[in-house]
């Protein structure tokens, strides 16, 4: 059989080795049970029954393995098994034709499984005729002894035991297994269990058509009516959950067992609530998204009003109106402006989801027929200087309120009467406005009086730091009281129609020294201009500024931060 396996070409060995390892396998378990059944049966150790082929013949190399008892009994033992089979005793073989098993402890096989496989008769022992045979189960150390033989037996070694030129390993091993089992193969002596950590995360939930929060938050939050409730109490703005539309989201957070972790809203794109669960109770916090500063340069010529002018230059209605908040105390749009004049506007706003919020007027540019004004923005103190500094906020404001109101009468000293006819002077403007407009302090001082008198209605007197007086008539509600400190713009009351009066107005007097002038005439103290390091921080600031209105390329010139601008070219 040897010199068989041993004449095939090196293909027809590769293909036959499975088969051979198989037979091999089998053939040292049967040589394991005999053993076992010996011990068993207390049976003498005489001979060892080895089942062979009738053309067998001795020969096989000895693998020079360390005896152990298994191979002294395999000497000794002598009797033979039947009739069918040869029995060789063992004592009259040579060295070389004993077969040396160096056993792992001990080599041992299941004791329910069959000790013998049953191979087909006849016909080719391919390895589906293998597979359909009972397989049992076998004891590593026999498995690697029989692994040994097969070798063998296959021809991968020559007769004298030395390894033949196209003999291979049948398994790659990589350095990194080497390195792992460099100390020893490793045993889990138990089954390592890895339990993932719950990480909760947001949901968006979208109102539908007929929607209320109390039967969303019990169907989708796990949430009784009592915590619904609590949860309405504890927010600033209830509404924000009980007046829904259809189509506004929010988002939310469940615990594993689905119970409401946290709770997003936004009221709009900038502002919002956070509300988090903490045990029995709600903690809320509001929400304030910052956006993206970003600056944007608008150019535009006059053409009819300045604000329809503006507004072709894309700006839009808040924008074009802080925009004339800022020319307005230098530049009289009615009379001072003309056809063809342009300008330019530097504007900064945050954006947030591609929109534009809270615009901010950085810088400025007008040339015009009548006259050139360009203003910039300071950041330490958020009012507009020229490029040398000098202050558009003057110390005392010419009129005592925010936007621009019909002068119904003006200042006059040989006014008639509007009623008897007779010659009744007017020391003070009349503006004719709804009533409840706001009145605003012109200039930082003092209350001296807060009263209601028949023919003047409520009024508002105010003592300035500059020694000039202002006096406010036929309010409907002062909002000061005698000796409040007051300071430039702020509120001081609401227009109204009390006392003796035709029509809704503000009656506006100026004093100087304690005598009506007129107050759209008269020589109001000087603005107050930056000096010394103030002045050189702001000309800093203002340089990047006036660098992108010099540029004139419209857009988003500008990228930059309200610390920090630096122009895009």
């Amino acid at each position: 059989m040897m010199r068989i396996l041993h004449s095939l070409p090196r293909t027809h060995k590769l293909l036959l080795l499975p088969v051979a390892t198989m037979v091999t396998v089998l053939g040292a378990q049967k040589v394991v049970n005999t053993f076992e059944d010996l011990q068993r049966d207390q049976q003498a150790l005489d001979t060892v029954l080895v089942p062979l082929n009738a053309d067998a013949s001795p020969g096989l190399p000895s693998l020079n393995t360390k005896r152990t008892a298994v191979a002294d009994a395999l000497e000794k033992a002598n009797q033979a098994l039947d009739a069918t089979r040869v029995h060789v005793p063992l004592s009259e073989l040579t060295a070389s034709e004993i077969v040396d098993v160096d056993f792992i402890n001990s080599a041992k096989a299941e004791p329910e499984i069959p000790q013998t496989l049953a191979l087909p008769a006849h016909g080719d022992p391919s390895p589906r005729n293998l597979a359909e045979a009972v397989i049992p189960s076998i004891d590593e150390s026999a498995k690697h002894m029989a692994v040994v033989i097969g070798t063998i037996a296959s021809g991968m070694l020559d007769h004298d035991g030395s390894l033949m030129a196209d003999a291979t390993s049948y398994e790659e091993v990589s350095e990194n297994d080497l390195d792992l089992f460099a100390e020893g193969p490793i045993v889990l002596e138990q089954e390592i269990a890895s339990n993932e950590t719950f990480v909760p995360h947001w949901e968006t939930y979208t109102v539908e058509s007929g929607d209320t929060f109390a039967i969303m938050a019990q169907q989708h939050l796990e949430m009784g009516y009592s915590e619904v409730m609590a949860l309405l109490d504890a927010l600033p703005e209830p509404r924000i959950l009980t007046n829904w539309r259809v189509g506004e989201r929010f988002e939310y957070q469940l615990d594993e067992q689905g119970d409401l972790l946290a709770l997003r809203m936004m009221k709009n794109a900038r502002n919002g609530y956070l509300i988090e669960r903490q045990g029995d109770d709600f903690e809320i916090a509001t929400i304030e998204r910052a956006g993206e500063a970003t600056q944007r340069l608008f150019a535009g010529t006059i053409s009819g009003s300045f604000a329809r002018s503006a507004k072709a230059t894309g700006l839009n209605s808040a924008e074009v109106s802080k925009l004339s908040r800022a020319l307005e105390r230098k530049l009289d749009f009615r009379r001072d402006t003309r056809g063809g004049d342009r300008f330019q506007v530097l504007v900064e706003s945050d954006i947030i989801d591609g929109k534009s919020y809270d615009p901010r007027v950085l810088a400025v540019q007008y040339e015009g027929e009548r006259m050139n004004i360009t203003i910039v923005r300071n950041g330490d103190d958020n009012r507009f200087y020229t490029p040398d500094g000098e202050s558009l906020d003057p110390a005392f404001n010419r009129y005592p309120f925010e936007g621009r109101y019909r002068l119904s009468s003006n200042f006059n000293p040989n006014r008639h009467h509007p009623v008897t006819g007779r010659i009744s002077p007017h020391k003070g403007t009349d503006f004719a406005m709804p009533i409840g407009t706001a009145v605003q302090a012109p200039a930082n001082g003092r209350v001296e009086k807060v009263g209601n008198h028949p023919a003047a209605g409520r009024y508002v007197v105010i003592r300035h730091d500059n020694g000039y007086k202002t006096r406010y008539l036929h309010l409907s509600k002062p909002l000061v009281s005698k000796g409040q400190r007051v300071t430039m713009g702020e509120r001081i009351a609401l227009s109204g129609n009390t006392g003796r009066s035709t029509g809704p107005h503000l009656h506006y007097e100026v004093l100087v020294n304690n005598s009506q002038v007129n107050a759209m005439k008269v020589s109001l103290p000087e603005n107050q201009s930056l000096q010394g390091d103030q002045l050189v921080a702001f000309q800093r600031q203002a340089e990047p500024m006036l660098a992108a209105l010099e540029s004139g390329q419209t857009g988003t010139v500008v990228a930059s931060t309200r610390q920090q601008s630096s122009v895009d070219n």
